[in-house]
This record gives C-alpha cells, structure tokens and sequence, in this order.
C-alpha cells in the first residue's frame, strides 16, 4: 500500500514589493507595441504551419488553402489559441512578456503573487475585449484612481512598474 501525496505549492511572491508603483498609460502602450512585434512572429509561424499542414499533409492545392469555411476558422482560433498561450505562459511564468521586462512592468496579485491561470485567462480575454471597444479598455488608467485597467480590474490584478536596478 502506498500513500502518494501532493505537492501543494503557493503561488510564486515576488520581491520589490515596497519599491513597485502602478502602471501609467505611456508604459503600457509601449510594452504592448513591443509584444505587438513578437504576436506578429508568433502568427507567422502559426500561419506558415497551417499552410504547411494543409498543403502537404492534407494534400490541398496551393490555390485552394484558405477557401473554405474549416480552413479560416481553424487558421482563427490557432492565432488566437497560440497568442493566449503566450501570454499565459509568460504571466505566469514571470509576470512579465518580453515587452513588459523592456519596459519593466510586471503583472501581479494585489498581494504580490503570481497570477493564476483563472486571472491569466481573464486577463486575456477582457483584453480582447478592451481592445475591440477601441482600446477603452487601456485608456481606463487614466481616469482609474489605482490605474487600472479593464484587465486588472476584471482578473484582481495589477499591472506595477519595477524599480531600476
């Protein structure tokens, strides 16, 4: 007989607390025109191996990939599924994409901890939403005393500015 037992691990809680301020708008901005760049790769790749699939595996003519209903809903939700995956895996990762470090923002609890995978998951698709709507989503900082945005107030999050070092 055998006891088998779980790790129960807490999320991860970063350091820098007390140094930490929150996000402006401009930083945000910034920070999402850099991972503007890297979404733009990661869609790529995504589009080259939907191709590649339909072309060599599925046997499609070159002419004929991309005309029907499966094959633009199927290329859509792997663009979406692979760039959610990114952000998720970097959130929670580190709480920061390769924009935020540039720009050195991190995503954290109100406590200072790791998001979860339930914040992440919100976070991306209230910004989705954020965006759609014209990017009123971001622009909330502005008028939020906290400086919050739709994704941090809908996830219980928030998006701080690291010190220096």
């Amino acid at each position: 007989m055998s006891i088998v037992t779980s790790k129960v691990t807490s999320p991860r809680r970063f350091t820098q607390l007390d140094s930490v301020w929150p996000a402006g708008l401009s930083r945000r901005l910034g920070a999402m025109l850099y991972d503007g760049f890297l979404v733009t790769a990661i869609w790529i790749m995504v589009t080259v191996a939907h191709l590649a699939f339909f072309r060599f595996v599925l046997g499609q003519q070159a002419d004929e990939i991309g005309t029907t209903p499966f094959d633009i809903w199927s290329l859509r939700l792997m663009l979406l599924f692979f760039v959610t995956l990114f952000f998720i895996y970097s959130w929670r990762r580190g709480g920061m994409t390769l924009g935020m470090q540039a720009w050195r923002l991190r995503v954290q609890t109100t406590d200072g901890h790791a998001i979860t995978l339930k914040q992440s998951l919100i976070r991306c698709v209230t910004a989705w939403l954020s965006l759609a709507a014209f990017g009123i989503g971001y622009w909330w900082v502005l008028f939020d005393r906290q400086r919050r945005s739709w994704p941090d107030i809908a996830s219980n999050t928030q998006t701080v500015v690291l010190p220096k070092k």
